[in-house]
């Protein structure tokens, strides 16, 4: 089943073109990635997926169907801006903020311990929120969005400005989200935790889609024929070999692009004839970030 479904999706502000025929499809239980640059479009398509703005021409569907109300309390929503009221207690921003998504108080309230309990922060229940550090609030924040226990959890940039223990937390638990069969969108512009996170992705570029589907059939399909090597010594000799297509050089390791036909076994023979000392040789996986990188600069655009 597909939880969201977005078909043709145009929006423009004033003369700005934000998104421009933009389709996704969503599978139920899975994390699904909306990747791009900054000012891509991806903030947009999600606040017309949330029905915050409505698209200039195109269709959106949530389970099944158009819009309506009685989708709202299926989905939790964590907006790039940030926002919690300074002066309310933790619990008491939790449980106002899962009422308005349709929960009882008593279960917004045992929901809201149980969380508080799980990430550490019991003792700040009473506490202001203005009380806590901003890392302290990011969890909150996060928690506010999934504390109603929602089927489809939106979330714009979620690790913007977290350190790395906090992006381990927020990791963890949408991993543990999703093993419980929620469906996830979330977007961001850093493809390392796309890459760990996602099941299928859709890259945003100037508001057009340039790459979209399963992120390791993905992967596969924009392989190239690569090589790390840890090395001392003069490198120079590596530059003229004919097998070479390109090399990032960082002074003790080098990333050799060969050229397709090269055999990467065959590759290393011609190596160990060089001036290098090598301590270390393997292949490697084409990233997530290369082949964003490839696409926004338009050389692997589809």
């Amino acid at each position: 089943m597909e939880r969201v479904e977005v078909k043709n999706v145009c929006k423009s502000y004033g003369k700005f073109v934000a998104v421009d025929n933009v389709n996704m499809s969503v599978s139920d239980g899975s994390i699904y990635g909306l990747l791009g640059p900054n000012g891509a479009g991806k903030s947009s398509t999600m606040r017309m997926i949330m029905n915050i703005t409505a698209p200039d021409s195109g269709e959106v569907f949530l389970f099944g169907e158009k819009f309506t109300e009685k989708h709202k309390k299926n989905i939790g929503y964590l907006p790039e801006e940030r926002g919690l009221y300074p002066k309310m207690k933790v619990v008491d921003q939790l449980v106002f903020l899962s009422e308005l998504k349709g929960m009882k108080k008593k279960q917004a309230y045992d929901n809201s311990m149980m969380w508080l309990e799980k990430i550490g922060m019991i003792e700040w229940a009473n506490k202001k929120v203005n009380e806590l550090s901003k890392g302290m609030a990011q969890k909150i924040q996060f928690i506010s969005t999934i504390n109603h226990n929602p089927q489809l959890i939106i979330m714009d940039e979620p690790f913007s400005g977290l350190d790395p223990v906090n992006s381990r937390f927020f990791k963890d638990i949408i991993i543990d989200l999703k093993k419980e069969g929620k469906t996830i969108i979330l977007s961001t512009h850093l493809m390392e935790n796309a890459e760990k996170l996602c099941d299928n992705i859709c890259l945003i570029n100037k508001g057009k889609v340039v790459l979209s589907g399963n992120l390791q059939k993905i992967k596969e399909e924009n392989s190239k024929n690569s090589v790390i090597v840890y090395y001392s010594g003069d490198n120079s000799k590596v530059f003229e070999l004919e097998e070479v297509s390109e090399i990032d050089d960082s002074g003790n390791y080098m990333e050799i692009t060969l050229k397709n036909h090269v055999s990467k076994t065959g590759f290393l023979k011609r190596l160990v004839l060089t001036d290098l000392e090598i301590s270390r040789y393997e292949s490697i996986e084409t990233s997530l970030n290369d082949i964003f990188i490839q696409c926004v600069s338009g050389k692997g655009e589809k």
